[in-house]
């Protein structure tokens, strides 16, 4: 499966600034779930619920092409039952969490977010 990209260009813009990390995440939070890896990054639920996702930068640095950003992210997820009157399977969604590598092209921004195997 190959991964998809997406453009970051405003955190590029903003490497080497006092807001650097304050705007990857307001640009990063702005993406459509979808876009990342997150349901294979599920530990605890099936499926990625539908509610807003939380990115937390953890290191970041330049690259020969570009920038390198490792990221947690805080998302919903929830329990897929069958939706049935007497389903027992819980409808509130539960924390999960994981890791990922953000790689954005120093020419134009473009970006390839890759899950990273928990430690």
């Amino acid at each position: 499966m190959s991964a998809m990209t997406f453009s970051l260009p405003h955190t590029l813009a903003s490497w080497n600034t006092p807001g650097f990390h304050e705007t990857f995440k307001r640009e990063a939070e702005a993406l459509d779930a979808g876009l990342l890896p997150l349901q294979q990054g599920l530990t605890w639920t099936s499926t990625v619920a539908d509610e807003p996702f939380s990115i937390v930068p953890i290191a970041a640095e330049a690259t020969a092409g570009g920038l390198r950003i490792k990221a947690g992210v805080f998302y919903a997820g929830c329990i897929g039952g069958c939706s049935c009157a007497d389903d027992p399977t819980p409808l509130e969604s539960q924390l999960e969490y994981c890791v990922l590598r953000f790689e954005i092209d120093g020419k134009d921004g473009a970006t390839r977010v890759d899950l990273l195997p928990e430690d």
